[in-house]
């Protein structure tokens, strides 16, 4: 395959989005502003594949082959080259909105620019370009390489066609497209975070204690993690920007962010990534 795919933030979403890509054949280019961070990317995508050749689902020859189509740079210009872009850099509209500004000049006219936000507005994304009938959410599930779903959100003014070749890159990527329309939180987040915020509140007004509200939910509803292990694995900074994303989108009182998640968040207690969320590590 001559197509190349751009990836832009080698986070966690990122890398493991790369790393899909790169398996299912695609020559990737992945873009960070800094190259520690890149190099913290690459070593993540390495540890993942190593995991499936230990397990003897991918020869040390594959997972060497895997890794040569993924090529990293600091300069987003470099992604003039990439057919099909995808966006996974920190959950901020502002952040977005100039990164797909400067996509929308560097990328080819033809170029697919897909957001991998959890709860930004993809019509607000594709109206700061030109081409706001090639812009679309992509919405990864973590960890990528595990899991199936891909969220497609169509903006008000992404094209069919687009919508399509979103659908057909998914499939070749080994994942399911499930789509829904542009609407805070989409259907994910906007189901979960509600669930995740009110065990949070269930917490800070000790009607049980953390270990008791993950099992009830793990026990009783037959979830593989409690809410509140899951919001140290998404990121409580994460959980806080989509509530805040889905109280600002509706003006509902039922999304307000619980005080807890915020004082949590204030304190840098942000899950996983810091040792300490609800739960430590």
């Amino acid at each position: 395959m001559t197509e190349i795919i751009g990836v832009v933030g080698s986070g966690t979403m990122g890398n493991g989005i790369a790393q899909v890509a790169a398996r299912a054949g695609y020559a990737v280019m992945m873009c960070d502003v800094k190259e520690v961070f890149l190099q913290r990317g690459m070593s993540a995508i390495d540890k993942s594949l190593q995991r499936d050749v230990d397990k003897q689902r991918l020869s040390a020859e594959e997972k060497t082959t895997i890794i040569g189509r993924i090529e990293t740079t600091t300069k987003l210009e470099t992604l003039s080259r990439a057919s099909f872009v995808i966006e996974a850099v920190t959950e901020d509209l502002k952040v977005k909105s100039e990164l797909f500004k400067a996509l929308d000049r560097i990328t080819p006219g033809t170029a697919v620019l897909a957001s991998n936000t959890s709860s930004i507005s993809i019509t607000k994304l594709g109206a700061t370009t030109n081409r706001p009938d090639k812009v679309i959410g992509m919405h990864f599930m973590n960890p990528v390489p595990v899991m199936k779903l891909v969220e497609v959100i169509r903006g008000i003014a992404t094209s069919s066609e687009t919508y399509e070749k979103v659908r057909g890159l998914t499939e070749k990527l080994g994942k399911t497209a499930l789509d829904c329309n542009d609407s805070p939180g989409f259907v994910s987040n906007r189901v979960l975070m509600p669930m995740i915020n009110e065990a949070i509140f269930t917490l800070y007004e000790g009607v049980a204690t953390r270990e008791s509200i993950d099992g009830i939910m793990k026990l009783g509803m037959n979830h593989p993690m409690g809410p509140l292990e899951l919001a140290d694995f998404i990121g409580l900074d994460v959980c806080l920007a989509i509530l805040d994303v889905l109280y600002d989108g509706f003006g509902d009182p039922k999304y307000r962010a619980c005080p807890l998640l915020k004082q949590y968040v204030d304190a840098g207690w942000l899950g996983r990534k810091t040792g300490r969320g609800f739960y430590e590590y």
